[in-house]
This record gives C-alpha cells, structure tokens and sequence, in this order.
C-alpha cells in the first residue's frame, strides 16, 4: 500500500519551500523504501530551489541522509529491512565500461528508483539527487543504500552521503593527497572542511584555508588548517607559495565553484602540482581566461571531483569506523539539529555562512 508522509518541497524556483503530504509507493523490482532517521541541509538542496540545477519543479529536497530500511522489492538480494544505511546518489550498474574496467567508482549509467514519489494530486516529484530524504520515508534503488555499522549516530552518518564524502575524496581519491604533501583549499565551507580534515588524516603537513569568512578559517583550524589566508586582506595566491616556501601548494582544492577562485588555484600550485575542481558552479559560468602557454608550462593536472571519486560500499563504511575509532570529526560538521519545518531558516543560515550543518532530525 502506498504511504503518506512528510517532506520539503521545492515547487517554484526562488520560493521559500514547504513542508507537504508525499506519496511513498511500495517498493517494485530492484527498488527499496527507507525511514529516515537524519538528513544534513546540503548547498546542492538550495542550488535545486534556486533552480541552479535543472527546472524540473517540484522538487523533493534532501540527500544526505541515514536511515532504516523498512521493505525491498523483487529481486533485492543483498539488502534486507531492519538494515541501517547511509543514502548515495551513484548506484553503480557493474556492467558499463567504467566497471568493467575495476573502476565503479567513474560508473557511467547510475541509476535511481524507477517509480515516481509523488504529491496527494499524483504531481510527480524530482527527487534531490534521485534521493529526495527531507521526508519521513523515501523511496529509492537498492544500490543507493549503503549500509554501515549503526553504532554510528544517524546525524554524523548521513552526512557521508554528500558534502563531506565530497569534500574528504576531493583531497585524497581525486587530488590524491599523501604523507607530508602540502594543501590549499578554497572555500571553507562544509565541502571545504572536510578535505582539510581528509588532508590532515592522510598526512599532509601544510595544510593552507583560503576564505574571505574569518569565522569559517577558525573552524577550518578545527578540522586541521596550519595555515589560514583571509583572500579579503590579502593576495590568496601569494600568501599559499609564501606558505610553501614559494613553490605553490602540490594540491589546491578549490570548493567554491566560481572562476576567479578557480584561477587562484590553478596559479596557487606548484608547477606539477594538482589543482581539484568540487565546488559547483552554475551553468552560466565560463573558464577563466588563462594564456594557453599557462597551461603549456605548467605539469601536473587539472581535475574535477565528483562526489569525490568515491565509492560508496568501500569508503562509507571505512570513514564512520575512522569516526567511531576517534580519528575522522565528523560531529565537528554538525552546526545544529533542527526540525522538517526548520529547512527554509537553515537555507538562510547556510547563504549568511551561519552554520556547517543543519542537521534535520526525524
């Protein structure tokens, strides 16, 4: 029987959204309904309000979640209910060139549930990153749901599924970070944090935090900044080589997704040096305008970071017993626990660089 319950929608681009009646459809052939337990107020869900992604209004808001799952459709084999999971938005198929090669983690044929959530009129619901979590339950693929050890609290654990699985393997699956390297990152916001922290757990002893925000380069020291640039008072790219002895950073990861702190990075690393796109920008922008013989005299890489390279049956389960072994702050992300109806006033939050993490909590 299809079920009635609560969630955030987003129905037209820039207005406040609401919390509505959503249809939860049984479960069909590969597909799974999970009661969510948590789910973090990431900058993608009020990049889809704005209409920063796509048009296709109403939205069901909410991605990085943790939960329970309540039942499975036909041919679910490896997932069962009463299963504790954190929710991905990659369900891997196996079968494309990618992971045929060993390499799912690149998958180019993801997948979501093929059923539609929809609102009491039969509206059909583009879920937030095919998840759609701001709801009491959700429906989504078998292969989204991800299960780890549920010592792990709900509201640390979802936020895995997005912004601090993005910002962590930014630095070290894509930038390939190691032992001794040094780092900058550009944009200490949540994303941001999270390579410092990634960073710092895999070795790297500079560890530079660019922002214009004083508040967020305090908290980035936080999360393992031994050096701090306020790029408000003085020249970001500058004061990076300053900090490695004039060479530039071997990886600059730059979170903000906009041309002009892209063009820092690119000249802020050494001359073999990495520099990680995961900031997302919006559709309207342009690459900056850098000389061609830049780009030919200079080594290294460009590279961009989507959902940090991850995979997520590997590295979910990996980080939250990093967090529960002490040794990965994922709590330090969580700002404030808040209620369904809080959404809207954590948007705000977020746009005024208030908080981390809203954390919505069923």
């Amino acid at each position: 029987m299809p079920q009635n319950v609560r969630g955030v929608v987003a129905r037209k681009k820039g207005e406040p959204v609401s919390v509505e009646t959503v249809v939860i459809p049984d479960p069909g052939p590969g597909e799974a309904v999970v009661k969510i337990q948590a789910c973090g107020v990431c900058h993608t869900d009020l990049s889809y309000r704005e209409g920063g992604i796509n048009d296709e209004f109403p939205f069901l808001l909410g991605h990085e979640a943790a939960g329970v799952v309540e039942s499975v459709g036909d041919g679910v084999v490896d997932l069962e209910p009463g299963d504790y999971v954190v929710l991905n938005w990659r369900a891997v198929c196996g079968v494309c060139r990618a992971c045929k090669k060993g390499k799912p983690q690149y998958c180019f044929d993801t997948h979501n549930a093929k059923q539609p959530m929809t609102l009491e009129d039969g509206t059909a619901l583009s879920p937030a990153l095919g998840i759609g979590a701001f709801v009491e339950k959700t429906l989504v693929a078998a292969g989204q749901c991800t299960k780890v050890n549920p010592d792990a609290p709900a509201k640390v654990a979802g936020l895995l599924g997005c912004g601090m699985m993005a910002g962590l393997g930014a630095a070290v699956n894509t930038g390939g970070i190691g032992r001794g390297d040094s780092i900058a990152v550009i944009g200490c916001g949540g994303v941001g944090d999270a390579a410092i922290a990634g960073a710092q757990l895999a070795g790297a002893t500079t560890i530079i935090a660019v922002d214009t925000d004083p508040r967020k380069l305090e908290w980035a020291k936080g999360f393992g900044a031994t050096h701090t640039v306020n790029a408000k008072e003085e020249d970001a790219v500058e004061a990076i080589r300053a900090a490695t002895d004039g060479n530039g950073a071997d990886v600059v990861v730059e979170a903000v997704g906009h041309p002009e702190t892209y063009r820092q990075a690119f000249y802020a690393r050494d001359l073999a040096g990495t520099v990680v796109l995961v900031g997302v920008p919006y559709p309207d922008m342009k690459v900056p305008d850098i000389p061609l013989i830049d780009f030919f005299g200079r080594g290294g890489a460009l590279k961009s970071s989507w959902y940090g390279d991850c995979l997520p049956s590997r590295d979910f389960p990996m980080y939250l017993d990093l967090y529960l072994q002490g040794r990965f702050p994922l709590d330090k992300f969580v700002t404030e626990e808040i209620a369904l109806d809080g959404v809207e006033q954590a948007f705000e939050k977020m746009h005024k660089g208030e908080v981390l993490r809203s954390v919505v909590i069923f």
